[in-house]
Formats: structure tokens, C-alpha cells, sequence
């Protein structure tokens, strides 16, 4: 099973988009400073979460969410 997965850093509302196989594993791996891009800005919750059957599909939805639309689109079910 893919995942890909919102997270909202809890000091500023800034959203974070990605895409693990491992999902409390990989929050855990943000909220311990372990990347790059989300260490500065912690801690981060989980806000959304879609669960696909393969790679494929699941860093399509990823790339959408990344998009103008697709933030747009995540702004309106996330109430950020």
C-alpha cells in the first residue's frame, strides 16, 4: 500500500506533500528532523492521507497535490 500524505507544521500552517509506503514511520521521521525541507519547521501533524495500491497512482496524486490546483484544491478540505 502507497500513502501519500499532508502534513501541517504546527508553527506556521505551511503544508507539507508526500508520498511513503511506511506512513507513521515516515511522520516520524519529519518530526524528528530527519529531512531537510521539514526539520526548520516543527512538529508536524497529519491533516490528509489517501491510500493507493500502486507507486504509480500514488505520485500522480502526489504531483496533483503540488500543483496550483491541487493546492488550491487542498486549501478547501484542510480549512488552512
Amino acid at each position: 500500500m502507497f500513502y501519500v500524505y499532508i502534513l501541517k507544521s504546527e508553527v506556521d500552517d505551511r503544508l507539507y506533500k508526500g508520498m511513503t509506503t511506511d506512513l507513521q514511520k515516515r511522520i516520524e521521521q519529519h518530526n524528528l528532523g530527519n529531512n531537510k525541507s521539514t526539520k526548520g519547521f516543527l512538529p508536524w501533524v497529519l491533516v490528509y492521507k489517501e491510500e493507493f495500491e500502486t507507486r504509480v497512482e500514488a505520485r500522480e496524486r502526489e504531483k496533483y497535490f503540488k500543483s496550483g490546483v491541487g493546492r488550491e484544491y487542498l486549501q478547501n478540505i484542510i480549512n488552512v
